[in-house]
């Protein structure tokens, strides 16, 4: 995965490329509560957070993120009402086909992590139709969370390196942390260094439970559908302020 080597077009005063996360992960909590202040269908906020998906996506790739990840459907939301989720899956047929030619032009790369053989055949066709059609492209990589939880991550991890001690293609004494990092759904993809909550929630919910080690978080009492670009901003500017030191003293 090679991130695009152009310039970024367009980055917030005050912010420089070498003061950016190279990954940035997102839990897009408040589609419901957003609508259902408005004495709206639930899935009409969902519908609004999709606009702001678009536009988050859009300013990620000019301010030259080389990733974003979108926690989009987790394994718990099978939890909610039956229609609920029939409009989710309905929802994310529809812009999986439906935005691949916007991000087909701005160079977007795809991707998708979870457990996806247990979605929808309908929309496994459209995650690997996406996957396909943007294989080319070098800029932003665009990863979609679906049907994912960060334990149930952790499980399959486990459960593919004992599938290789059983088969004798791993030696168990030699297992270390980037053995069991090469098991992830998707090895290539670096740990998130930003991971942003909306909503007023100050939790991970499963998220990225592994990767996010020493990810700094940023929590923000907005709703999803009113994240717009100039709060992506704020929660950039926020983290280039901030000191990673990964367990060590500054010298």
């Amino acid at each position: 995965m090679n991130a695009s080597s152009k310039e970024p077009l367009g980055l917030p005063v005050g912010l420089t490329p070498d003061r950016l996360p190279r990954h940035v992960a997102v839990i897009m909590d408040g589609n419901g509560r957003w609508a259902r202040r408005r004495l709206l269908p639930r899935v009409v906020g969902h519908r609004e957070g999709v606009k702001r998906v678009r536009e988050i996506v859009r300013a990620c790739g000019e301010f030259g993120i080389s990733y974003l990840t979108l926690y989009t459907f987790s394994a718990e939301n099978w939890n909610r009402p039956k229609a609920e989720v029939n409009g989710l899956m309905k929802i994310l047929q529809r812009r999986l086909r439906d935005e691949v030619e916007e991000l087909d032009k701005n160079n977007v790369r795809f991707e998708a992590i979870g457990r996806i053989e247990e979605l929808p055949a309908e929309v496994q066709k459209a995650i690997k139709n996406m996957r396909d059609r943007l294989s080319g492209n070098t800029g932003l990589v665009l990863v979609l969370a679906l049907n994912y939880g960060g334990r149930q991550e952790i499980v399959d991890m486990a459960r593919k390196a004992a599938q290789a001690v059983r088969d004798e293609s791993l030696d168990p004494a030699s297992i270390d942390l980037q053995t069991l990092e090469s098991f992830e759904y998707l090895p290539e993809l670096p740990d998130p260094d930003l991971l942003i909550r909306t909503g007023a929630e100050k939790r991970i919910s499963n998220f990225l439970l592994w990767q996010s080690a020493y990810t700094e978080l940023y929590f923000t009492n907005l709703l999803w559908p009113d994240f717009k670009r100039d709060k992506l901003e704020e929660a950039l500017a926020d983290y280039s302020r901030r000191e990673r030191r990964f367990g060590t003293l500054k010298e």
